[in-house]
């Protein structure tokens, strides 16, 4: 079979471009027709020789274009493309409006990969490190059904919904980090400036110093001698934890940590399960085929033990089982999660349900998130309060006693 790009009108009057494959001409404008579109141009695709992007796009030498640029030229193109514009002027039009080096770049690489007679998916999928395999493959869904511009909007829709629960975490998130780096850093000020300046009174005052007092002494000196092993073992600790988690067992091994773990846990399977459902109904809903969207929504689950789950459910549906069976029979899924989708299968609104299922979530994430942070605040505070008024107190426990012995009886 024959690539085909082509040009062609809907009956409401609205341009769309995309790529058909066909035996001959005839037949892909026979296609074309039957789809109720007015052909306007139609030329066989040239066969791209570009290589294939890498396996890890972070080998890639392709521009990067951050989330809120990718939001941005996602909406403007649906508009463009709506509007009936062609799609190589819409790209050259946000190439030229670009404010970073890197979508500039991007749109270029697109443009002269469009001249050339490649498709848009194609041209976007030698840009690994800007668009995502789930960008891609939504774009391939919009060039097969003519509907290039909903489904363009309905990836925007997704990408700002993504992008508002990453927000929402990292600002949750925010305040207890910084909190907790400072509890270290007046700790340490502590330990290593104040503490040792009051060793040399201590020894002058010829008593018994008291147990708190000595221990924070001893702290303070063996961290003054040995700051060096504290660092290197700080920094040889997070470098194995790194290194380990990058490995295949040592990424599952902490991904299955990330469920279980107490407070944190409901959390991490909330978010995760939240992106599976949104990932999962829009690539439905823009009319990828199910098999590709396991695939795509397994890749992007962003923990190994939903995405290992999500794997073994796409053999199950390969041999004609629901989804829903294998799913439920896992420990990951949750029941309500497993029926909704039962239930979307039998009645044909899978991707409806899904996008309820992520709206649960993603609210049930805020809350948690929002309590969490309720929660941790109080817990900072009365931390700080123990290593600072400890400090404190084991400096001043030795001068209380001797101004006690001196007002007292002689």
């Amino acid at each position: 079979m024959t690539s085909f790009k082509y040009a062609a009108k809907k009956p409401t009057g609205q341009t769309v471009e995309g790529l058909i494959q066909a035996d001959d001409r005839g037949q892909a404008v026979a296609e074309l027709r039957r789809q109720n579109l007015v052909v306007l141009r139609l030329d066989a695709a040239a066969a791209s020789a570009a290589p294939r992007a890498p396996r890890f796009a972070f080998f890639s030498r392709s521009p990067r274009v951050t989330n809120e640029e990718l939001v941005l030229f996602t909406r403007q193109l649906s508009t463009m493309v709506g509007a009936g514009l062609a799609l190589l002027e819409s790209i050259d039009v946000l190439g030229e409006q670009a404010e970073t080096p890197g979508l500039r770049t991007v749109c270029a690489q697109i443009g002269a990969d469009l001249r050339s007679g490649s498709d848009l998916s194609s041209a976007m999928e030698r840009c690994p490190r800007a668009f995502s395999p789930l960008y891609v493959s939504m774009v391939r869904a919009g060039e097969a059904s003519g509907q290039m511009d909903v489904i363009l909007a309905r990836l925007a829709d997704y990408l700002e919904s993504s992008q508002a629960l990453k927000r929402e975490i990292k600002a949750a998130m925010t305040y207890p980090v910084i909190s907790l780096v400072l509890v270290i850093s007046i700790t340490a000020f502590l330990m290593l400036g104040v503490v040792p300046t009051f060793r040399q009174v201590f020894e002058g005052l010829g008593t018994e110093l008291p147990a708190l007092t000595q221990f924070t002494l001893d702290t303070s000196e063996w961290l003054k001698n040995n700051w060096y092993v504290v660092v290197g073992g700080a920094f040889g600790a997070f470098a194995g934890f790194t290194l380990f988690k990058q490995t295949p067992r040592g990424a599952l091994f902490f991904d299955h940590v990330a469920l279980r773990a107490p407070v944190f846990g409901p959390i991490a399977r909330k978010v995760a399960l939240a992106r599976f459902s949104r990932t999962f109904a829009t690539l439905i809903r823009s009319g990828v085929p199910i098999m590709g969207t396991l695939d795509i929504v397994a890749d992007t689950a962003g923990n190994r033990v939903i995405a290992n789950t999500v794997a073994a459910a796409k053999e199950s549906v390969r041999n004609g089982q629901l989804l829903s069976d294998p799913l439920a029979q896992s420990s990951v899924f949750p029941p309500m999660v497993t029926r909704m989708i039962a239930i979307g299968e039998r009645t044909g609104s899978l991707e409806q349900l899904l996008e309820k299922i992520a709206e649960f979530y993603d609210a049930q994430v805020k809350a948690a998130i929002k309590s969490l942070t309720s929660l941790i605040e109080p817990l900072l505070i009365t931390f700080m309060g123990v290593i600072v008024g400890g400090v404190v107190l084991s400096v001043f426990l030795p001068i209380l006693d001797v101004v006690g012995k001196l007002s007292g009886p002689s």
